[in-house]
């Protein structure tokens, strides 16, 4: 008898993606045909606004690293749809990035606001190619003390008391 009742043990590189295949093959056996809950077309059951924020916080987080805490929310102001001169769509989005402490405020923007560009450079990428059009991303950083701690601020970033 074994510590654990392994099905299979597969080695796997998920930096070079050695073994893929051996565990999509050891997966599928598991898998089993379901109701077919959304259409063949639906990439996800997030709203518009939830899919914005978190690439924002994405960003944030993987520019960051540890430098600041998770204590980071999003807040969309606008999101609109304008032509531009051109007459071509261009999907305008304007969000405020509340952190907890003054300090985390200047550690997001950096030095000459070069963090900050560089998150939103990698976020309107990202923005771009999930809707498929040109995007305008303005990004501003407030300090909210303490808002992990207070319901309706929880409420207002879209979170739950039980996700922070």
């Amino acid at each position: 008898s074994s510590y654990m009742d392994f099905k299979a043990v597969v080695p796997f590189s998920a930096k070079n993606g050695d073994g893929s295949d051996i565990l999509i093959k050891e997966l599928l056996a598991f898998t089993k045909d379901s109701v077919h809950y959304f259409d063949d077309d639906t990439v996800t059951d997030q709203t518009e606004r939830t899919m914005i924020s978190e690439i924002i916080r994405e960003k944030l987080l993987l520019t960051l690293d540890n430098e600041v805490p998770h204590g980071i929310a999003i807040d969309l102001e606008q999101i609109f749809e304008k032509d531009n001169r051109d007459g071509e769509p261009i999907l305008n989005v304007n969000a405020v990035i509340y952190c907890e402490k003054e300090s985390h405020k200047g550690i997001i923007i950096g030095k000459g606001g070069a963090v900050l560009k560089k998150i939103g450079t990698f976020a309107r990428t990202d923005i771009e190619k999930y809707y498929g059009t040109k995007v305008s991303l303005k990004l501003w950083v407030k300090v909210k003390e303490g808002w992990r701690d207070k319901e309706s601020d929880l409420k207002n970033f879209g979170f739950d008391k039980k996700d922070v």
